[in-house]
């Protein structure tokens, strides 16, 4: 680096850890010489000095100071990174739904974590390499799904693609369409949901809840949602189109506020959230499409299929995949 830059975080990197912001984004640096920049009040984050142990937050302006090129990796951070298999580049080009200059749009499978934590050794940042092609560097992440959420992920090729797609996630210049199976039939059948959401600790693990506006971490969540179709008195095909992204929270708003979770959501719903029968155990929840202003210009909508498992419940529950009406028309959006 020439320079000082400034860097604003996008929503994929939101939460991250500055010292595992900076191996995302700058792998050549040494650990040792990150840890010096950080001591000595060098990366600083909105004006302040930020330490190893800080998070990151989507739309912050990260300091980043010259740090001269590097080009050696320690033994350790070699192990850290080992080269991908062909069979997880195969499985990660597999997932492509559309790629040009700018964008890489992948239809993300349940059960795959977007990134790495505590006994996640196997996840879709991880394999980013194998999704370079003819760019000078790897896509980057700029919004994410939860582990067993399946469908609709973009990725930037470009820091600039980065940062304008991350401006759109910020400003909500978006329109994200989750489709999902839930147990039981909303009442009413369409409508918008507003409450207060936060993290808490509990004895099987942090899971967010609903809390009061006033609570300690509360943050605001909207989701419009819209019955499609029922299957008897027992379970619906129910559209949700989030307004803002917090953690679980479609998953939270079908539980709690609907008393309707997601089925193979057992966090939310506990044995509830699976029926039984021929219906799988996995998350029915896919993110279905997307639609932003493009890093290129003009509108950009697309569309990803129904993994395996929720199109054999479609099936079996008679349901028509490819109804996709607007069920929001009558709302007033």
């Amino acid at each position: 680096m020439s320079g000082v830059s400034h860097i604003e975080v996008v929503r994929g990197d939101d939460g991250v850890r500055i010292d595992r912001w900076f191996k995302r984004h700058y792998p050549t640096l040494p650990r040792g010489r990150l840890e010096k920049l950080l001591r000595t009040g060098q990366v600083r984050i909105d004006g302040s000095r930020a330490k190893t142990s800080t998070r990151v937050e989507a739309g912050q302006i990260i300091r980043v100071p010259p740090f001269g090129a590097t080009t050696e990796v320690s033994e350790d951070e070699a192990q850290e990174k080992p080269s991908l298999s062909r069979k997880d580049t195969a499985f990660v080009r597999s997932l492509v739904i559309h790629k040009d200059a700018s964008i890489i749009v992948l239809n993300k499978p349940c059960g795959l974590a977007v990134q790495g934590g505590t006994r996640t050794e196997r996840h879709l940042d991880g394999m980013l390499d194998a999704l370079t092609y003819d760019a000078p560097e790897k896509p980057r992440l700029v919004h994410r799904l939860d582990r067993d959420t399946s469908g609709v992920l973009v990725l930037a090729r470009t820091s600039a693609a980065a940062a304008k797609l991350g401006r759109s996630f910020k400003e909500r210049d978006t329109r994200k369409i989750y489709w999902a199976l839930t147990v039981g039939t909303p009442r009413p059948d369409k409508g918008t949901i507003r409450m207060h959401l936060a993290k808490q600790a509990g004895k099987k693990g942090e899971r967010v809840t609903g809390v009061s506006a006033h609570a300690e971490d509360a943050q605001f969540s909207e989701t419009h949602f819209a019955t499609a179709a029922r299957a008897g008195q027992k379970l619906a095909w129910v559209v949700f189109m989030p307004v803002t992204g917090r953690t679980h929270q479609i998953r939270v708003h079908a539980a709690e506020a609907l008393k309707c979770p997601v089925v193979g959501d057992g966090k939310y719903g506990g044995a509830t959230a699976h029926p039984g029968g021929e219906i799988s155990t996995s998350l029915h929840l896919h993110a279905r499409s997307l639609e932003l202003t493009h890093p290129d210009g003009g509108r950009f909508t697309i569309q990803a299929p129904l993994p395996e498992h929720v199109t054999k419940s479609w099936q079996l529950l008679g349901l028509d995949q490819e109804d996709d009406g607007n069920p929001f028309e009558e709302l007033e959006l």
